[in-house]
């Protein structure tokens, strides 16, 4: 499922970013590569904060439909 429609303080794992490379690159700067671990926060009109690792993060709409988690 994309993760703008992740339910809420769960851990998720990603399966799949399709992103173009600047931005995956990007991405996994900050710590979201494949087989990470994140939880949804909050989430508003698609626009997602995650915890990943021990720092929060928000994604808005158009990268958060785009990455798919389990």
């Amino acid at each position: 499922m994309p993760l703008v429609i992740a339910p809420l303080n769960v851990e998720l794992t990603v399966l799949k970013i399709l992103l173009d490379d600047k931005t995956k690159k990007h991405l996994e700067s900050l710590g979201i590569t494949i087989d990470s671990k994140l939880t949804v926060l909050d989430s508003v009109n698609g626009n997602v904060i995650v915890l990943i690792k021990d720092g929060r993060l928000a994604l808005d709409r158009s990268i958060a439909t785009k990455i798919l988690v389990r």
